[in-house]
């Protein structure tokens, strides 16, 4: 899956810049700034990492059913992961 990670632990600033950071998704190991929250291109996890981290205490995890994107917030940093053409291929 793809990670996108955004740093702010804002809920209400990440809802709001969400759909700006989908559209401007930056590429891997590549940082952007976005109404001045930093967005970095985190690469691809394993599908095994997101099932490690939804079973912690500290996790919050969120799911937009409509593009199977998963959303995991802990400390300071959103991580947006999303299917990726490379998780098709692998299948």
């Amino acid at each position: 899956m793809k990670c996108i990670s955004v740093y702010t632990n804002n809920f209400e600033l990440f809802s709001d810049i969400y759909e700006q950071v989908l559209e401007a998704a930056p590429q891997e190991n590549e940082d952007i700034v976005i109404e001045g929250i930093t967005v970095s291109g985190s690469g691809h996890v394993p599908v095994q990492y997101i099932d490690r981290m939804r079973v912690k205490p500290e996790v919050v995890v969120m799911k937009e059913k409509a593009r199977d994107i998963m959303i995991l917030q802990h400390g300071n940093v959103f991580e947006i992961c999303m299917p990726s053409a490379e998780d098709e291929d692998s299948e």
